[in-house]
């Protein structure tokens, strides 16, 4: 099977983070010198960098540069969202609250949409024991949708991923960041059941697939209550060519 070029790229410039060429902190290449370097498109050098980027060897700041990361160079950083909720796990319901045709530019962008091409808003809630404890509005471009369906069709966006197009986004690239918000934006806090100004966790998550294409663009609100995360850091694994 035939190495994609942007991984052969991704992968010498990680050896080169692994080998010391780099002190974290330091300017990394950009995107211009990598072109020539690899006489390749801006599209195949983005690619790679924004996998070193979501694998914590480099920092991309607006207006400034690309940076070899000063937290995580030479170890991976594992990390999990623990569900507080583990042993009512076959007591969770979601409801697909709507599913509508988007047209917000922001959205679009994100989503990398070509001119020609809609996508869809799905917005969902999560419950266990009828307390509704994460709401997301999930984008998805329209090559992945069958809107005939109808809404409850997409109970589980993974599940038809899987099982109509044969992708496994659990095992596809994505970006996730997490932020606290305060107060909860009103739809969010309505469809929650928040009373008041209570914080929430805000989730932003890009999934992207391997030929570049982005699958789905997912914003959530997870009460606060509901939230609990883990890190832990190991030596990263050499990759020998």
């Amino acid at each position: 099977m035939r190495i994609p070029k942007y991984q052969l790229i991704e992968d010498e410039l990680r050896q080169e983070i692994q080998d010391g060429k780099f002190s974290t902190g330091d300017r990394f290449y950009s995107e211009a010198e990598l072109i020539a370097r690899y006489d390749v498109s801006s599209i195949t050098v983005i690619h790679a960098i924004r996998n070193l980027v979501s694998m914590g060897y480099l920092v991309r700041q607006q207006g400034r540069g690309t940076f070899v990361s000063r937290s995580r160079k030479h170890k991976l950083v594992e990390f999990s969202d623990i569900e507080v909720f583990a042993d009512h796990w076959n007591e969770e319901k979601v409801e697909v609250i709507s599913m509508e045709e988007g047209s917000d530019p922001a959205i679009r962008e994100k989503l990398r949409l070509p001119d020609d091409e809609g996508y869809y808003a799905f917005l969902r809630v999560r419950r266990i024991k009828s307390e509704a404890f994460l709401v997301t509005e999930s984008h998805i471009p329209a090559r992945f949708v069958m809107p005939e369906r109808g809404k409850d069709y997409y109970t589980s966006i993974y599940t038809r991923f899987r099982e109509d197009f044969g992708l496994h986004l659990d095992d596809e690239q994505f970006a996730e960041q997490d932020d606290i918000v305060f107060p909860t934006p009103p739809r969010a806090a309505k469809l929650l059941g928040l009373k008041g100004k209570v914080p929430s966790v805000r989730q932003e998550k890009l999934t992207t697939l391997s030929d570049g294409r982005v699958a789905e663009h997912a914003l959530s609100y997870k009460r606060w209550d509901y939230f609990k995360i883990e890190f832990g850091t190991r030596k990263s694994m050499r990759i020998e060519n």
